[in-house]
């Protein structure tokens, strides 16, 4: 049966019981709003490791931006229900004060792979991320951690610091799950107006349609200017970034050659999307 858990010390008691018994434990981090892409990385949770955690806390310290906070959703209950035929252990869902207590003065910063894509775009946003991530993984105490590659950036910043930080913990990769006309899974596509919605798969298209080009030699510069005109003339109001990747350390690419992303944020009908796709 899950247990809806709200306290890290309730978790650690449950946590510990576990180890002392040799079974291993799978966390899948979320800030709720659950689809079919978390589901898929419960799915593989469960698959690979003795006990499943899913947590669901609204990190605050990874928004730069008020207004997108309070209005990411919250959908605690529905959650709860998506997750109910998969039985996993334990439903994690802290209180702020319990992933940052009074007095809380400590950052995790990761170099590097945080500069440039979304990094530049969302200042101190990798910060929340990998601070929250080290406190996740030391509550629950996580053998492997789950996460699904449509955040690409944050998937590398995370595995760094999980490895720099000699902390006891697989970081588990998972294919991108996306919806019948290609679009990115994503909580934020619930904020997409309807008259939008349609337009939004364009960036998929977009993306699909550079790699190939990319794969057959084609120059990232001579391939950009088309590619966000497409967008552009699909209603994308800007786009923020359409790079070519390293895939191991996100280095810039002008031409494939080693494996590598291609990865895009534009915003569509005020909302921000994202995706990639591996090339070559």
């Amino acid at each position: 049966m899950t247990a809806l858990i709200r306290t890290r010390a309730d978790l650690r008691r449950r946590v510990t019981a576990w180890k002392r018994a040799g079974q291993s434990v799978g966390v899948v981090p979320t800030m709720g709003a659950l689809h079919a892409g978390h589901l898929s990385l419960v799915e593989a949770a469960k698959a690979a490791c003795d006990r499943v955690i899913v947590t669901i806390f609204v990190n605050p310290a990874q928004f730069n931006n008020p207004a997108d906070l309070a209005g990411y959703p919250r959908t605690e209950e529905a959650d709860a229900v998506k997750l109910a035929p998969l039985a996993v252990d334990v439903i994690y869902v802290p209180a702020p004060e319990e992933i940052y207590p009074e007095g809380f003065a400590t950052k995790v910063s990761v170099t590097g792979l945080t500069e440039g894509l979304c990094g530049a775009h969302r200042p101190g946003h990798f910060d929340g991320v990998t601070t929250v991530v080290a406190k996740l993984f030391a509550q629950t105490g996580a053998d492997r951690a789950y996460f699904g590659e449509k955040d690409y950036q944050q998937l590398q910043v995370v595995t760094r610091m999980a490895a720099d930080l000699d902390l006891p913990v697989e970081v588990v990769p998972c294919p991108t799950v996306r919806e019948p006309d290609g679009l990115a899974m994503s909580s934020r596509n619930m904020r997409l107006p309807s008259e939008t919605r349609a337009a939004a798969a364009t960036l998929y298209r977009v993306l699909t349609g550079m790699a190939a080009d990319l794969g057959q030699g084609a120059a990232l510069a001579d391939l950009r200017p088309a590619a966000e005109a497409a967008l552009q003339e699909a209603g994308f109001d800007r786009v923020e970034y359409l790079d070519l990747r390293a895939a191991r350390d996100l280095a810039p690419l002008d031409r494939a050659g080693p494996p590598a992303r291609l990865l895009a944020a534009a915003w569509l009908g005020g909302v921000r999307l994202i995706d990639n796709i591996a090339v070559g």
